[in-house]
């Protein structure tokens, strides 16, 4: 017999964790508006803005596998509380130098990199931590609630924030993120979450801090459909970077800034749109599915959206693309979440995220050099392409750019067949058996 009572209380607890990662979500785009649009107007540089982007994730990419280990020792409330709280500690400081007319660009970049590291904790810790809180069956729904509350903090946090600064100044604005750390931190200490039991699989990890972070990866990789899952992903993260960071430029090529508003705006709500779909569906019964045609539908969506200068082409196209992601990443999150044993989620999620997107910032980096030295040239009205892809896809600013989004695309889709080809992947939810077992969590609830 099931504990109806404790399941449900259960998921209560994760939807008081949620609102309030979700709360602190939306603070946080708050702030990377704010110093964003600071940033670019005291400097003037779009390379300097970019960096913002740059410190903000590599630090965190490279502490994740320690920090993984060390969620896994530890309890996983008390290192989410840990990453808000040390977070929030960086804002705070901004918004202080700011006050005083201290802040210089250095300070964001060294501010940033420190508050990565703290992040490094927090995603690994979230995703273990909802294993333990929502019954199997329904990973693919809790997942797409977490997307959701991304999602929609990602469409209301430069909305809210370009309200805002204009009236409480961009310290008011940090200093508000502050406040949603707080939030966040005090819904953690208002619930408990359970450790996990012990596994086979987590004994045998058992070691120095050192070998604990290791385990993650002899675990990942001695499971091929689970290291190939991953090497999809670090494949796939390179292209959305690189596109999120394309998309504005392409489409100032040829309109004014209010069409990009509006571009962006309905980019964002295909982002929430996917959450909400796998919030309330949570994915198709064999997961892979969903993860093998969220991909390839992603990567046709790339071609159309470099392949004409066309602003409702793009818009659609960019409402299509973070839907398909949100499928994409739900699914997979479902895999993880049901596949490894919850007392090595710490150890193995951080490892799995530092691989899948440690191409982000090479995407960050490189994105802005391929456009402007290599393809823009080569699409110039009478560039050496002018003639021949020029034909299809235009000639002059931004066809380069649109170039390079065509071939990214068709990169995203031939990497997913080869994944579909390998039977490994493919019939990973076959061949790996669930690491939850069904009485653990219960029987089927309505979140």
């Amino acid at each position: 017999m099931t504990d109806q009572p404790a399941i449900k209380h259960k998921l209560s607890v994760f939807g008081l964790v949620w609102f309030g990662q979700l709360i602190s979500l939306l603070g946080s785009g708050l702030t990377s508006f704010a110093l964003g649009v600071w940033v670019y107007q005291s400097t003037g540089s779009v390379t300097q803005f970019a960096l913002i982007s740059f410190f903000t994730t590599l630090p965190g990419i490279l502490l994740l596998p320690v920090a993984g280990a060390l969620i896994d020792r530890w309890d996983r409330r008390w290192a989410m509380i840990l990453s808000d709280t040390g977070a929030g500690m960086c804002t705070l400081i901004i918004a202080i130098l700011l006050l005083t007319g201290q802040l210089q660009v250095w300070h964001i970049y060294i501010l940033s990199a420190i508050s990565s590291a703290f992040s490094a904790f927090q995603w690994p810790a979230y995703s273990a931590a909802i294993t333990l809180l929502v019954p199997k069956q329904h990973l693919g729904r809790a997942s797409g609630m977490v997307q959701f509350g991304q999602a929609g903090a990602q469409i209301a946090a430069p909305l809210l924030a370009g309200l805002l600064v204009t009236r409480i100044q961009i310290q008011g604005v940090i200093l508000i993120d502050f406040a949603t750390f707080l939030f966040a931190v005090f819904t953690l200490f208002l619930v408990h979450i359970p450790r996990p039991p012990a596994t086979t699989e987590g004994k045998a990890g058992k070691g120095s801090l050192l070998r604990e972070a290791a385990y993650g990866w002899t675990y990942v990789n001695q499971r091929p459909g689970l290291l190939g899952l991953l090497l999809l992903f670090a494949a796939l993260n390179l292209t959305i970077a690189m596109a999120t960071v394309l998309l504005t430029p392409l489409v100032l090529s040829f309109a004014d800034a209010e069409v990009l508003g509006s571009v962006l705006s309905v980019a964002g709500g295909g982002m929430l749109a996917g959450g909400l779909v796998m919030s309330a569906w949570g994915g198709p019964k064999r997961r892979i599915r969903g993860v093998l045609g969220g991909a390839l539908l992603s990567g046709a969506i790339l071609c159309l959206m470099g392949l004409r200068p066309n602003a409702l082409l793009i818009a659609g196209a960019a409402f299509v693309f973070p839907f398909c992601t949100q499928i994409i990443v739900g699914c997979s999150q479902a895999i993880w979440q049901s596949k490894v044993a919850p007392d090595i989620q710490g150890r193995v999620f951080a490892i799995r995220r530092m691989v899948a997107w440690s191409s982000a910032p090479l995407a960050y980096i490189a994105a802005g050099p391929l456009v402007d030295n290599l393809f823009e040239p080569l699409l110039a009205i009478e560039g050496p392409l002018a003639n021949s892809i020029g034909q299809i896809i235009g000639t002059g600013a931004g066809r380069g750019n649109g170039l390079l989004l065509i071939i990214l695309g068709l990169f995203v889709m031939m990497v997913t067949v080869g994944a579909f080809i390998y039977p490994r992947l493919r019939l990973l939810e076959d061949e790996l058996p669930d690491a939850i077992p069904e009485s653990q969590n219960g029987e089927s609830l309505q979140l």
